[in-house]
Formats: C-alpha cells, structure tokens, sequence
C-alpha cells in the first residue's frame, strides 16, 4: 500500500493542469485551421474531398451491382420455391385417399357385415 509522501498532491496535479491547458488549446486551434493550398495529410475518409468518378468507373460499378442484386434476386426466388406450398388440389387428393383408407381399415377390422 502506498504512504501518503509517495502519492501526489491533488492541489499540483490541478494547478498542472490548468498551466497545460492553454498550450493543448493553441494546439488544438494550430491543427483544425489549414491554408486553403496546404495539404491536408491523413485524414478520416468521411473528411476527405470527394474525387469524381470517371463514367468508365461508373458504369462498371452499376454493371457489378446489377450483377449483385440480380444474383440475389436468383437466391431469394429459389429459396421461396423451395418453401412453396404444394398445390391445394393435390392436398385434398391425399388427404380423401388417406380418410377413405382409413375408414375401409375400420371397416376391416370390425366385425361390421355389408349389405
């Protein structure tokens, strides 16, 4: 554990740091103002000048994102297909095959006579 002579006045540490204040201000101010013909360095890219894109470029892109969405496009339709629903007509041929063979078993298995 640390004795009080080993830890820092808080009183300096605070008057240190409004003495820092006014010099990490200017640098602040120094670096956000720049000379219209000055280069900018590094940037973010959400702060960089936009660059017009040639119509060669253009096209090509729209070409690759046509492409994309068409392909997506293909997915998603086979993916539906898949998931489609038989047709009802079919259904309710299986499901009248499946009640009349269930009611001959019944009649099978009891001891039922036909007239």
């Amino acid at each position: 554990m640390s004795t009080p002579e080993e830890r820092p006045n808080p009183d300096e540490a605070l008057a240190r740091a409004h003495a820092a204040r006014a010099k990490m201000a200017a640098a602040l101010t120094e670096d956000q103002e720049h000379e219209p013909d000055e280069p900018l360095g590094r940037q973010p890219i959400w702060k960089r000048p936009r660059k017009p894109k040639s119509k060669a470029a253009k096209k090509q892109e729209l070409r690759k994102q046509r492409k994309r969405l068409q392909k997506a496009g293909k997915r998603r339709l086979a993916a539906s297909q898949s998931r489609r629903p038989r047709p009802r007509q079919n259904r309710i041929g299986n499901a009248a095959a499946r009640r009349d063979a269930r009611a001959l078993s019944r009649l099978r298995h009891s001891n039922a006579w036909l007239w």
